[in-house]
Formats: C-alpha cells, sequence, structure tokens
C-alpha cells in the first residue's frame, strides 16, 4: 500500500477538472426513459453496497433486505440495525450469512449507542458491554469482519463533561469488549455520528481505545455536520476506517452560517470523483456502503457564538474549506417533492445512488 502525504491527497482534489456528466440519471424503477449513462473511465474494484437505514421505510427483515441489494447487484450489505434480524441465534445467523453468500453478498453488522452515558444510549440489549457482546457474536456467525457501534449524536457536545467525558465513557467500554473482539476477530468500528464527533475526535477516542481491534465506520454526511469538508474527514479517517455509511450533501450559506440537505449520490456539492480517486488509494479493500438520507434542511449555525462554544478543535482552516463547499452549493426546499410515501422517496434515493456509483464513479466490481 503506498502511504500519501496530506499534500498528495488534497492535490488529488484541485487535480480534478472534468465535468460530471450524468447528474440527472434516475433508476430504471422510477424513470423508464432515463438517460443512458456514461461509462466510466475504469472499474475502481471497490466493492459497493447499501446501509439498510437508507431503505428503513420499508421495515424489512434481513432475508428481504438481501434480496433488494442482490437485486441493485450489489456486492455487500450493511444491516446497522438489530430489529432487522428476526431472531439472534448463530444457527439463524449463519443461514443468512448462506443466503448472501449464495447471492454474491457479504453482510457487514451495526447496531446503536455503547456509550452508557450518551443520551442516544437504549437499555434495549442490556447494559453498554452486554450490547456490545452480542453484536460481537452475531458479526461472528454473519461473518462480518466488523462490529459496528455509535457514540450519540450531537446533543452530547452539550452534556456535562461535553464530547471528551462522553469519548472517555465509551473508550471504557471498547476497552471491556477488547477480549471478546480479538477472541472471535471481529473489530469494533465507532462511526462520525449524527454530529457527535469530529474527525480527529474520533481518532483520539480510537486511539485511546487501542487501534489494533478498534477502527472507524467513516460518513462523510455526519462529517458535514461537524462542518467538515469530506476530504478532510477522509483525510483524518483513513488510516483507521474498516468500514462506510456514505451519501452526498447540498450545502448553501444561509442567514446563521450555512444549511445542509443529504441528497442522493451526485446531488450535492461534494466532488465524488476526486473523493474516491483518494478513497481507492487511501482506503484499500473498505466497502463502500451507501446510506440516503434526505428530505430534511439542517441549519449549522457558525454565526452563533453559542452555537460554536460547542466546537472548541475546529480549526479556522477547516472551517474555511466549509464555508468554500457553501458558497458553491443553492438552497433547497425541504421535503419529498412529488412522492406519496416515505418509502418511494428512500426507493428512488439509494435506487439513484447505486445507479451512479456504478456508471459515473466506477464503484462496485457487479458495475
Amino acid at each position: 500500500m503506498t502511504i500519501l502525504s496530506r499534500r498528495d491527497v488534497l492535490a488529488l482534489s484541485a487535480a480534478f477538472s472534468a465535468t460530471l456528466a450524468a447528474s440527472a440519471l434516475l433508476p430504471r424503477a422510477f424513470a423508464a426513459d432515463a438517460p443512458a449513462a456514461p461509462a466510466p473511465v475504469r472499474n475502481r474494484g471497490i466493492k459497493l453496497g447499501i446501509d439498510n437505514f437508507a431503505v428503513r421505510a420499508m421495515k424489512w427483515k434481513a432475508p428481504a433486505l438481501i434480496d433488494y441489494a442482490a437485486s441493485l447487484k450489489t456486492d455487500s450489505l450493511f444491516i446497522t440495525d438489530l430489529d432487522a434480524f428476526e431472531k439472534q441465534d448463530d444457527g439463524y445467523l449463519t443461514d443468512l450469512k448462506k443466503k448472501a453468500a449464495d447471492l454474491g453478498i457479504q453482510i457487514q453488522l451495526g447496531s446503536w449507542s455503547i456509550c452508557p452515558t450518551s443520551k442516544s444510549f437504549k437499555n434495549t440489549w442490556g447494559t453498554a458491554e452486554e450490547h456490545g457482546a452480542l453484536v460481537l457474536r452475531m458479526a461472528k456467525a454473519l461473518g462480518s469482519p466488523v462490529a459496528r457501534f455509535i457514540l450519540g449524536a450531537g446533543h452530547d457536545r452539550s452534556t456535562d463533561g461535553g464530547i471528551q467525558a462522553r469519548i472517555a465513557d465509551t473508550v471504557a467500554v471498547c476497552k471491556a469488549l477488547k477480549g471478546r473482539s480479538e477472541e472471535l476477530g471481529v473489530k469494533i468500528a465507532i462511526e462520525n455520528h449524527a454530529g457527535d464527533m469530529q474527525s480527529n475526535e474520533l481518532v483520539e477516542l480510537i486511539e485511546a481505545a487501542g487501534k489494533s481491534y478498534v477502527g472507524a465506520n467513516m460518513d462523510i454526511g455526519n462529517g458535514v455536520w461537524t462542518m467538515e469538508d469530506p476530504m478532510t474527514t477522509l483525510i483524518n479517517l483513513a488510516p483507521y476506517t474498516l468500514t462506510t455509511s456514505l451519501r452526498d450533501s447540498m450545502i448553501w450559506e444561509s442567514p446563521k452560517g450555512a444549511t445542509v440537505q443529504w441528497v442522493a449520490m451526485g446531488d450535492g456539492v461534494v466532488d465524488l470523483t476526486a473523493f474516491f480517486d483518494a478513497f481507492e488509494k487511501l482506503c484499500p479493500g473498505v466497502p463502500v456502503h451507501i446510506e440516503t438520507i434526505g428530505g430534511f434542511n439542517r441549519e449549522i449555525a457558525y454565526f452563533d457564538p453559542e452555537f460554536m462554544k460547542l466546537w472548541p478543535g475546529r480549526t479556522a482552516a477547516d472551517l474555511a474549506r466549509f464555508i468554500a463547499l457553501a458558497k458553491k452549493g443553492k438552497a433547497l426546499d425541504a421535503g419529498k417533492g412529488t412522492f406519496a410515501t416515505d418509502a418511494e422517496f428512500q426507493q428512488f434515493q439509494i435506487e439513484r445512488s447505486i445507479t451512479y456509483c456504478k456508471n459515473v464513479l466506477g464503484l462496485g466490481p457487479k458495475a
């Protein structure tokens, strides 16, 4: 593996100048007359999959999710919700693993918060340690090399002790799970989730816990909620990234700072070709899971001093890169347009994204 310097990776972004030609692609399921996509310059050989949260309104269980992933001709399926499983015993999970393998799909597994002091924590699966041990065992039975968890969300930054205290509490749980993780050969992947941690803070968590068994689930959409350019997220997290949940973002300037709407791949301001030029080199073997979440706007109020108090580590340089993205964007209405149901809208977004990833970005060996 060739290790690039920070300057090299930034140069990749600056070097990209070709115009993307297929921004209006529509999945066949919703537009029979969709224009043919131009072939990518080359296939990157990066596994492409979906995160089941992208189609959460369907309330599909794992067998149906596997069938849907196969219908999209994806290589991987990231099930990040334990409610998708009708059972948790090894026999049931092994059968799911075989069903997916027969269709050429690898399952990766994730679940919810293992920070016992986070506002997002649930005791549905017992204590944080019991929850972690359960998911590690399930991951092993499913053949998943990772067990993804979250710390919490942006509201944890204003809790007693702030995000640093929540990081410390999450590190303690990871350390309690170290033996189980190493015994099963399943690594713990912590996501930068819903504005909880900046990418450098997630790096701090991983290093404190131990990078031999803890890594990152990189989410560039969530990174935008922390005023972070996706290329910055990639540069910081690449050495630790085990898996991904990715989406595009439209960002535009607004009265309190900037407003973000998560959108289908290719519909935002992120230079995805430059991003995957760098990703290909920095994250070899890491699958790309698309997790489209759209239909609402979120304002990032960086002109508000009280809001900025929650981000003592946000540097002027990083904020400047985020503002530069906002200057490129255009305002979008919040809402799901003409779609009658959440399920229709979610299916449209994920299928549009998978089409774009294959035909424009060259992702997925099955592209």
